[in-house]
């Protein structure tokens, strides 16, 4: 039934889940991760609106040692921050900027390496005890991984983004960009966090990662403060400067979803 099309649209609504799965399918054979579910809906809707065609996929890990496992955000202390994985490009098509500030998804995605992807999960895997937290870089870039690392840990932060050594994703040169570094959605990176009281440590951590062929760079750092209403977020690179506190980052995180959807009532209703 699904294949009954109605307009041409539809049609490309299937072109485009059948290339979604056939992506999936191709990085769980390269990855050799297991499938063990999913789910996919053509049919959810608000009004006339209707959802991109986006399967969800379930996958199992196992880790011999819970006690190990690398927590989203650190536990107290002041930490290092790292970016380690693929290098930033100048990838903002199908963003969430992109979305937000233009209301519409165009142009082309970020580019995906999967031999990439293997070595930075295999470099995380090594690094298990060895990291306080670890974040990946995805909806949203940098900017939303800091923010919620910050808003979780009530720490505060201070990140350089172009230390990572942001490049043009076409010409492959240098790009100063700050919005660029803050906003990129390139694939394959992560935020990592290591314990700043150890001199060693973030030395130890970066070998790991070289020694997977991982590139790294020390981006930034959090401080803990005493009293998390008094945290700030703070971007400091060549040609900008500016922070924000911690709380209205949070207000605006924890916010967004009961101010739209708060007003409705009934497991049905649709919100006007």
């Amino acid at each position: 039934n699904c294949l009954n099309f109605g307009s041409p649209e539809d049609a490309g609504v299937m072109w485009q889940f059948r290339e979604a799965v056939h992506g999936l399918a191709d990085g769980c054979a390269e990855l050799a991760v297991p499938v063990t579910g999913g789910n996919v809906s053509f049919y959810n809707q608000t009004g006339s609106e209707a959802i991109l065609p986006t399967p969800v996929i379930a996958v199992l890990g196992t880790i011999d040692d819970v006690a190990t496992r690398i927590p989203t955000r650190p536990t107290g202390g002041d930490h290092v921050l790292l970016l380690a994985g693929a290098e930033t490009s100048d990838e903002l098509g199908g963003s969430i900027w992109q979305q937000v500030a233009h209301s519409t998804l165009a142009g082309m995605p970020p580019t995906v390496d999967l031999g990439a992807e293997q070595k930075l999960g295999t470099a995380m895997g090594q690094l298990r005890g060895a990291v306080a937290s670890a974040h990946d870089l995805s909806e949203g870039g940098l900017s939303q991984a800091v923010v919620e690392y910050a808003v979780q840990s009530g720490a505060s932060v201070s990140v350089d983004p172009l230390a990572a050594l942001a490049s043009d994703a076409t010409t492959g040169e240098a790009v100063a960009d700050v919005f660029t570094g803050l906003f990129s959605e390139t694939a394959t990176r992560v935020l990592v966090a290591v314990d700043a009281s150890d001199p060693s440590a973030v030395d130890k951590v970066e070998a790991v990662f070289a020694d997977n062929g991982v590139p790294v760079s020390r981006i930034g750092s959090s401080v803990s403060v005493e009293d998390s209403q008094d945290a700030t977020i703070a971007v400091t690179t060549a040609g900008a400067e500016f922070s924000l506190p911690v709380t209205e980052a949070k207000a605006a995180w924890e916010g967004t979803l009961p101010s739209l959807f708060s007003h409705a009532v009934g497991a049905n209703s649709v919100v006007e």
